[in-house]
């Protein structure tokens, strides 16, 4: 099993801090920071800013994309749709939080992005009642929440097991989820609507890109022996 890589730095956005490790709710394992950003939307001129996105990875996630992403600059992977379809698909564990920045109900933060994930679904023919039973979950696990500045939501998304959604108001981590989902479809199309070709926050991208790219550089954490330290850039 590879070793969760030693360099890894925590992430400090507008304020909001990501520590460099996390045990998510749902999970045995311990992930590192992969990288973080803002999503915001320009309101009157002025881009303000919604929420933290920080996007934690299994330790075998390191081995696993320097295979194909090793020698790759940070900017071509910046670039790169692929790379993150890797990230969004890959054969690993992964852990987004949302934190707060603005206030927000369950439903400014669910209804718009559950009406297109269900058009982007029947539009590739993959919507099926299963696809239908999972959004019904997802909106009732939002239903009449108010989410204040430094609340938390959490997916842990595993390729072998449930979606775990899990909500926090008092910023800290609960060892258990929120709602248990039965499909990975609704967690892969929450974290490509974060990272994928159209994301929401280019800066987690960005941040994803630099910190992998440095990790790919040391060919013993992409043979999954115990990696040197290396300086892991933050964003």
């Amino acid at each position: 099993m590879a070793l969760t890589p030693s360099s890894v730095t925590g992430i400090q956005v507008d304020n909001v801090e990501f520590p460099p490790t996390v045990k998510p709710p749902g999970s045995i394992k311990t992930l590192f920071l992969g990288g973080a950003g803002v999503r915001g939307l320009l309101i009157d001129g002025n881009f303000v800013h919604f929420t933290a996105i920080g996007v934690y990875l299994e330790d075998n996630a390191v081995p696993s994309l320097a295979v194909k992403w090793k020698g790759k600059s940070a900017e071509e992977l910046t670039e790169s749709v692929e790379f993150f379809n890797d990230i969004i698909r890959g054969p690993f564990e992964r852990f987004i939080r949302v934190t707060f920045l603005k206030q927000l109900t369950g439903e400014q933060f669910t209804v718009n992005l559950s009406k297109t994930l269900v058009a982007n679904w029947k539009s590739a023919g993959i919507y099926t009642e299963l696809e239908g039973k999972a959004i019904e979950k997802f909106l009732a696990a939002f239903k009449d929440q108010i989410f204040l500045p430094g609340s938390f939501v959490m997916f842990t998304l595993s390729p072998n097991k449930p979606l775990t959604i899990t909500l926090s108001k008092d910023g800290s981590i609960p060892e258990a989820g929120t709602a248990v989902i039965e499909t990975k479809l609704l967690g892969e199309a929450f974290l490509e609507s974060v990272i994928g070709e159209n994301g929401v926050s280019p800066g987690a991208k960005q941040s994803l890109a630099e910190r992998l790219s440095v990790l790919f550089k040391d060919e013993k954490v992409a043979k999954e022996e115990k990696p040197e330290v290396v300086e892991a850039q933050s964003t």
